[in-house]
């Protein structure tokens, strides 16, 4: 049972079109997964075009369209970044972990193939995924079974969706499809289940800061790298 969700302000401002691609990317794949929000979306693009239908036009300058070009053209106004089809690959049947993705996820990680799994700690791996944006960094993080990570805070927001498995912290139990947003100041430290490993789609505004009397020797080689 999916337990966490994004919050009102956010799913209005994903049915307006006005989040940071990255962030609407994990909405749209929590989306995939929780009947809930899907049908707190649909009612909010329902009083969007019920607005847009009853609302009183607004004229716009003749030259609105000549302008917006120019703005294109001297990169103040960037198109989002599309997920493109990908060539087919083959699947990764043979990891439990990579099945039964949101749609929108298996775009990236086919677009991704093969994933390049970097080893952060001895509980935890990591696999960026290309999204063709560089605001935020959009990866994979996979804690073993039973597996701890180093406690952290955050310098820009965090958001995590769990995909396989589970994890807890000292507020509480994530099982696929919750939905987290961290802020810059919250500290936590992820555990995994015994009894299985857990993958989350993390997207970070802006890389973590290791707590503790270690943190001062790993944060300078922590990195953060939108792709």
């Amino acid at each position: 049972m999916i337990r966490h969700h994004p919050d009102q302000n956010m799913l209005l401002e994903y049915a307006a079109g006005n989040l940071p691609w990255a962030v609407g990317l994990a909405v749209s794949a929590h989306l995939q997964l929780c009947p809930q929000c899907r049908q707190q979306r649909d009612n909010l693009n329902r009083v969007g075009g019920q607005l847009l239908e009853h609302g009183e036009p607004q004229p716009i300058a003749d030259d609105a369209l000549q302008r917006l070009f120019g703005r294109i053209e001297h990169g103040e106004e960037q198109p989002a970044p599309q997920v493109q089809e990908a060539a087919k690959v083959d699947p990764p049947v043979k990891d439990p972990a990579l099945t039964n993705l949101p749609k929108v996820i298996g775009k990236l990680v086919s677009n991704s193939w093969p994933l390049k799994w970097k080893r952060v700690s001895p509980a935890l791996k990591m696999s960026r995924l290309k999204t063709g944006q560089d605001r935020y960094e959009v990866s994979f993080h996979r804690i073993g079974a039973g597996g701890r990570t180093a406690e952290h805070d955050h310098r820009g927001q965090e958001i995590v969706l769990v995909l396989h498995g589970s994890f807890s912290d000292a507020d509480g139990v994530y099982t696929p499809g919750d939905f987290l947003v961290r802020e810059p100041g919250e500290v936590h430290r992820p555990i995994a289940t015994q009894d299985r490993e857990c993958l989350c789609l993390s997207v970070l505004e802006a890389p973590v800061a290791v707590t503790g009397v270690i943190g001062w020797l790993v944060n300078p080689f922590l990195s953060f790298r939108p792709s």
